[in-house]
């Protein structure tokens, strides 16, 4: 019995690594501040003033950074992203390397946009994730480039010459690190992890809920994105949506995407590398916890539930797709809300399954104010998965890719991702490229 509880530990101490790792703070979305980033640490590293600035950056993270608002700037796109993180970014803040910008940085980095001298391109490479930023100073130049991660550097080149390069078995390293941990694992495994790991090793997961409630806050004031959340609210006053909790789960998770995409000077509490999803797998289990007066132990161990789930499903699809992750995201919402309904795993599990009976397949165009439609609509499904999930109604195995094992529903949904979606990401991309 000790061989097996000493086992069942390890796998808790691991998953809780993985939870640190992919649940962190970030201030704007993940794809343009992995630029602003790189732009940051090669301006620290020439300095000198920025005279100019050639970006290339992987056509996954063109897509995702193209219609984005950048925190502080009132402005989209990659262009600025690159701007401000040359001329006012911390090369050490790493998501957070936009969070002490100056609104006379902001001008000076607008004015170089303006002037025509940033440049951004799609880089040839093979990582899906993948962004550099050259700046330069008359002859003087520092390159800084970053791949597979949001924040993981790879090559500095300084005046031609390389002073520093990952080397390939780092890369592999990284990459083996990243999948080991929770390599084999299945759904039930999370939620034993969830409901039996001692409460003080996963209290940090609390700060999900206060950083996304302030930025759902935030949102509410109408200033930011499409202004969803705020637009539910009044019509919630005048009567044309009832004040119920499926209302409250939109109103609020939306709101907090609303801030985040619309360039709120807050950070987003991440999951897998995206504030969206963090937002989807927090907000909902908070209003649903406010909603049963659940303690707080109960909201912690629903909040860690849904993230590490979360990172369970997105862990079989690609970093960046054509996949919505905000659905994935929202499945672990969904596992978190009925656990606090009914404490029951089979629950949770036929809720994830409806939902994937349901949503599978929702398309990612790109990080933008309309991401908060996205998330409304993966946060209203996961809340009709749980509401049919309590009345033991769940899509069965004879349906699509739904299988009659949860496990194996997440696994066609992420051969879908990885295989079936490919060529329509690439379409995507083209589409939004050709735009008038």
């Amino acid at each position: 019995m000790k061989k097996i509880d000493s086992k069942i530990n390890s796998l808790w101490l691991e998953m809780i690594k993985v939870v640190k790792r992919e649940v962190v703070p970030a201030l704007g979305c993940t794809e343009p501040v992995s630029l602003a980033l790189a732009a940051a640490i090669a301006a620290q590293r020439l300095g000198k003033s920025v005279e100019r600035i050639e970006a290339k950056v992987s056509a996954n993270l063109m897509k995702n950074g193209m219609g984005v608002t950048v925190p502080g700037t009132g402005t989209t796109g990659l262009f600025i992203a690159a701007a401000v993180g040359a001329i006012g970014g911390d090369p050490w803040g790493k998501l957070e390397v936009l969070k002490n910008l100056t609104p006379a940085q902001v001008r000076k980095a607008q004015q170089m946009v303006a002037q025509g001298r940033v440049q951004v391109m799609v880089a040839d490479v093979p990582h899906v994730l993948y962004s550099e930023a050259k700046v330069m100073h008359g002859k003087e130049w520092v390159t800084v480039a970053i791949a597979d991660t949001h924040t993981q550097v790879v090559r500095i080149e300084e005046n031609g010459k390389v002073v520093f390069e990952m080397e390939l078995e780092d890369y592999v390293a990284n990459a083996v690190e990243d999948k080991s941990t929770i390599a084999g694992i299945q759904a039930r495994d999370v939620f034993d992890f969830a409901m039996g790991v001692p409460l003080e090793m996963i209290r940090f997961i609390h700060e999900a809920a206060e950083l996304n409630s302030s930025l759902s806050h935030e949102g509410m004031s109408g200033q930011y994105g499409l202004h969803i959340g705020n637009a539910m609210d009044r019509q919630r006053q005048q009567g044309l949506l009832t004040d119920g909790l499926l209302t409250q789960i939109l109103m609020r998770t939306t709101a907090a995407s609303d801030a985040r995409m619309g360039g709120a000077a807050l950070p987003a509490m991440t999951n897998s590398g995206s504030g969206n999803q963090g937002i989807a797998a927090t907000m909902p289990v908070v209003v649903v916890a406010e909603y049963v007066k659940a303690n707080e132990e109960s909201l912690i161990r629903a909040l860690m539930l849904s993230h590490m789930m979360a990172i369970y499903i997105h862990d079989k699809l690609p970093k960046l797709s054509a996949l919505c992750a905000v659905t994935t995201a929202s499945m672990g919402a969904a596992a978190g809300m009925a656990w606090l309904l009914k404490k029951d795993f089979r629950v949770a599990s036929m809720a994830i399954s409806n939902m994937i009976g349901d949503l599978a397949g929702l398309i990612c165009d790109g990080a933008s104010n309309s991401c908060a439609m996205k998330v409304s609509t993966s946060v209203m499904s996961g809340y009709k998965a749980v509401l049919l999930a309590l009345e033991g109604i769940r899509v069965t195995g004879n349906d699509g890719i739904v299988a009659e094992d949860v496990d194996q529903s997440i696994a066609n949904l992420g051969v879908l991702a990885c295989q079936g979606m490919t060529q329509m990401d690439e379409q995507i991309l083209q589409i939004m490229l050709n735009k008038k």
